[in-house]
């Protein structure tokens, strides 16, 4: 009888753990990505050249800005993965956060671009509203992150799961990289009609570099932020929690456990290294490409229609990610792609030159094939986090997904900020000037070495460092079973 007991015991463990997830659950967690695409997605996009153009600070100022909240964020963010782990709501445990910091995350995302003449150039104001905007996006970015490893067990659900929050992460991405700048052009004061570059469409633009356009920025951030909180709640009510540690791990949670898990997971080790240099190379791009089309191509006007066409890979091809992987296994999947990613960038290097730069065509086909290299990579590799998670947890027998999260996320924003911090000195050695309306020789060639050549060496790193990731599928199978087994004997 005892016997029948513990078997329906474990089926029951296996089956909630091991749960296939509605497409509701799916999408509504995805919601949580295509939210802070748009409210943080915009600062890591738009700010500095927000910063150095219509705001009126050096860009020396405003890369020293990045750098000193990114060191902030190295100590805070272990700590908030501990307080996450630590934590105990009566409505689950990692999606308390979201709803709790969504409303001041989204505020304080706005209030980055108020256009209030009196902190117009003020260094203290430009740093504390950015210093408060990532604190408090650590605390809905690390359980966010979280959740993803409390939903299933099941490796091909994850598999799913992460291809479609990569899908609603690009529509993010859409947002803000294509339709943003484009928004805040058609908001912006000094209009002319242009051709955006889009089957002969034109539009009435203005100029989002003046120092008058800080009311359009504000108008459009704002509404972003009013979208992305929405979204956050879709988030909060549509998914379970279900891969969730006992109570005595929770109580046994520590500070420490942060070094402790560095210091045996493998994985975590490799994975947490990916995350650095993929991203810095990814926000390389994304900083200063507003830049690039500004000055080195000089068709600003081309932004929206460029970027609508770099989005199709990043939308309307994620469902290959899980059928490339199985075909050619995950190291082969990232060579692939980050390869791709290189040869779109050496398109582009092609199409600022003097003979290409008033035709879109090469622009179209670069930005394609870089942004389908690059969402790949720095999609999918999110797909391996819930099982670096399950690693550390049969490793050490503690379930420490919102350190290991904490961990990813400091390698994410690390990144973040480099690929922020790096142009901005950059652009300040070469002599960059935002007030002037064309840059010197020098200046054009910091931004072509930011954008181009600079992530292309980034993605080879990256590759070398792939091929030491050590779990293959089949570890990650045998490590959830044993780990399911723990619990089900009673040993965890």
């Amino acid at each position: 009888m005892a016997s029948n007991v513990n078997d329906t015991e474990t089926k029951h463990v296996a089956e909630k753990e091991f749960a296939k997830l509605s497409w509701g659950e799916r999408i509504s967690y995805g919601a949580g990505d295509l939210a802070q695409n748009l409210i943080f997605g915009t600062v890591g996009s738009m700010l500095l050249f927000y910063l150095t153009t219509v705001f009126g600070i050096s860009a020396a100022v405003g890369a020293t800005i990045f750098l000193v909240v990114r060191w902030i964020n190295v100590f805070w963010d272990p700590w908030v993965g501990a307080v996450v782990d630590k934590s105990k709501f009566k409505r689950g445990k990692y999606r308390p956060f979201i709803l709790y910091f969504g409303i001041p995350l989204t505020v304080c995302a706005a209030l980055l671009f108020f256009p209030m003449e009196a902190v117009r150039g003020n260094v203290i104001y430009a740093f504390i509203s950015y210093m408060a905007t990532a604190l408090i996006y650590s605390f809905v970015n690390i359980p966010y992150g979280a959740l993803n490893a409390s939903l299933t067990r099941d490796n091909d659900e994850v598999s799913t799961l992460t291809t479609v929050r990569m899908t609603e992460a690009n529509i993010g991405n859409l947002m803000v990289y294509t339709f943003l700048p484009l928004f805040v052009q058609l908001a912006s004061p000094d209009k002319q009609m242009k051709d955006i570059g889009l089957f002969g469409l034109k539009l009435n633009l203005g100029n989002y570099a003046s120092p008058h356009a800080g009311g359009a920025y504000f108008l459009v951030m704002s509404i972003y932020m009013v979208i992305g909180f929405a979204l956050l709640m879709v988030t909060y009510f549509g998914v379970k929690e279900r891969v969730l540690p006992t109570e005595e791990e929770t109580d046994a949670v520590k500070y420490s456990d942060l070094f402790a898990e560095i210091e045996r997971n493998k994985p975590l080790q490799v994975l947490g290294m990916f995350f650095l240099i993929g991203f810095t190379f990814m926000f390389f791009g994304n900083t200063v490409w507003p830049f690039y089309m500004q000055y080195n191509v000089g068709h600003p006007e081309w932004v929206a229609s460029i970027n609508l066409i770099g989005s199709i890979p990043g939308i309307f091809l994620v469902f290959l990610w899980p059928i490339v992987r199985k075909k050619i296994g995950k190291k082969q999947f990232f060579y692939i792609f980050l390869s791709l990613f290189i040869v779109g960038q050496l398109i582009l290097w092609v199409w600022q030159m003097p003979a290409f730069k008033d035709s879109p065509l090469l622009g179209y086909l670069g930005r394609f094939l870089m942004q389908w290299g690059i969402t790949a990579a720095t999609g999918y590799m999110w797909s391996l986090v819930p099982e670096v998670v399950s690693y550390g947890e049969y490793q050490s027998k503690k379930r420490v997904a919102g350190i290991i999260n904490a961990i990813m996320g400091l390698f994410f924003k690390i990144g973040l900020a480099l690929g922020g911090i790096i142009p901005g000195y950059i652009n300040a050695f070469f002599k960059f000037d935002g007030a002037k309306a064309h840059q010197s020789a020098s200046a054009l060639m910091g931004i072509q070495f930011s954008m181009i050549w600079a992530p292309i060496v980034l993605a080879l790193v990256a590759m070398w460092i792939m091929s030491r990731y050590p779990l293959s599928d089949k570890d990650v199978t045998r490590i959830n079973l044993e780990i399911d087994k723990r619990k089900s004997e009673g040993q965890l």
